[in-house]
């Protein structure tokens, strides 16, 4: 992952939630020419690369997800999680989902701004 994308506030990260990650797999790469390949530690998670970098995944939805249309997800970089989380309703927005933690990744959590835009917050883990 580029380096700038682990600053705080920075965009970070993309991934599809999708009900065909064959088939989205196959439009994107004729689309915008993405290579894709299986995340070895992620069961069923396709790593997207660009020019050899990994830019984003795809994931069959989870079953909690049941009856949502496929769709895009982004990841902003920030120093500290469970701080933002904090944030959100003192800012007019809403924690759609409380911090936890993404094994060998980092920790995330979803928001909603105060317009109904939604997006993801995450602390990667440090090497």
């Amino acid at each position: 992952m580029n380096k700038n994308f682990m600053k705080h506030g920075a965009f970070s990260w993309n991934e599809l939630m999708t009900t065909d990650v064959e088939a989205a797999q196959q439009f994107y790469g004729a689309l915008f020419g993405w290579q894709t390949e299986d995340d070895p530690g992620g069961e069923g998670y396709v790593m997207v690369k660009v020019g050899g970098e990994a830019v984003g995944g795809m994931m069959a939805a989870p079953p909690e997800c049941a009856g949502m249309p496929p769709a895009w997800g982004v990841y902003v970089t920030v120093d500290d999680v469970d701080a933002t989380a904090r944030q959100v309703e003192t800012l007019g927005g809403k924690l759609l989902r409380p911090p936890e933690d993404i094994p060998d990744i980092g920790r995330f959590c979803v928001l909603q701004d105060p317009q109904g835009a939604t997006l993801c917050a995450i602390t990667y883990r440090t090497p």
